[in-house]
């Protein structure tokens, strides 16, 4: 990708859960001015917490943080929406004479801002409702088969356990009587910013990454995940909500409701972030002009290593 000569490339750490982005995210900043706008779907829902990875305060060390922890619980964010919020913030901070830095694991946010979608209708809480029931009943994977006789073209792009996405494709479908794969040719020009991407992802050693998931849901629920998630029921945010939908929130709901006893809730959950770590490589894989790096953010010398690659090319572009 080409960038104008007289604006920086905007970084991107990328990369599987668990690979320590935030810690990376954090030094890099620290050492280029630069502030960190969240690229987690997750961590811009409030009132979760204990599953999200959210950097506490005390803990980014200055550096301002942006789109985290600021869309209520009961709202189903969308990635279109993250991606123009993220395309004024990257605006505001290079106005100021800082650097934008997008970190987080959510891919499909990264590509929203790469390639704006069109502007979809407005949720049809009824018909979301419906389908939320034969999901429930059924299962995502035919929810996904349903999709696929709809619009062939957008099943084919979309996992078949990504419910909330199946579900908007459906829910535009049935909706406007026409495939979101039709209506994307619709989509509005990326924003400029977006041409500067500079994507660096993290290739952490599997077997160790996949210790630190078990590890780390293993201390969320010791933590009182199942607590947090009973308190957010209570206070009437829908079980078929996105927050509680994502890996680490729904086999709790699952418990809750007396689909599964707590034993399993644990287990499971450890598999659905295992597979979903597995999904973000190959969904980074898949990116065009991404730059991997092995092993965890944290480590000094692969901090030490990424730094210099940037500052290269700064210096070669010069």
């Amino acid at each position: 990708m080409s960038s104008p000569p007289h604006k920086s490339p905007i970084i991107a750490v990328v990369g599987p859960t668990a690979s320590g982005k935030s810690a990376l995210g954090i030094a890099l900043a620290r050492q280029l001015n630069g502030e960190i706008i969240n690229c987690d779907s997750v961590q811009v829902y409030q009132d979760i917490e204990i599953a999200t990875a959210k950097v506490p305060l005390a803990e980014r060390e200055g550096v301002p943080h942006h789109l985290i922890d600021f869309v209520p619980t009961d709202v189903n964010y969308t990635a279109g929406e993250w991606a123009r919020r993220a395309a004024e913030t990257i605006d505001d901070i290079e106005a100021r004479g800082r650097l934008p830095m997008l970190v987080g694991g959510t891919g499909f946010y990264l590509r929203a801002l790469r390639h704006p979608f069109f502007i979809s209708p407005p949720t049809d809480a009824e018909l979301r409702e419906r389908l939320n029931q034969i999901r429930e009943r059924r299962g995502a994977e035919h929810l996904h088969r349903l999709l696929s006789r709809m619009d062939p073209q957008a099943a084919a792009e979309l996992y078949p356990r990504d419910w909330p996405r199946v579900q908007r494709a459906m829910e535009v479908y049935l909706q406007t009587g026409t495939a979101i794969s039709q209506q994307k040719e619709q989509r509005p020009q990326p924003p400029e910013s977006s041409r500067r991407l500079r994507i660096l992802a993290l290739n952490p050693p599997r077997a160790e990454l996949y210790r630190r998931i078990n590890e780390r849901t293993e201390t969320h629920f010791a933590a009182g995940l199942v607590e947090e998630v009973r308190c957010l029921l209570s206070g009437n945010v829908p079980a078929s909500s996105n927050a509680l939908g994502a890996h680490g929130y729904r086999r709790v709901v699952e418990f809750l409701q007396g689909r599964r006893d707590l034993a399993s809730a644990i287990e499971q959950t450890k598999l659905d972030i295992r597979h979903y770590a597995k999904r973000q490589l190959t969904w980074f894989r898949h990116e065009p002009d991404v730059e991997w790096f092995e092993g965890f953010g944290e480590d000094k010398e692969l901090q030490e290593a990424v730094l210099r690659a940037i500052t290269k090319t700064e210096v070669d572009n010069a």
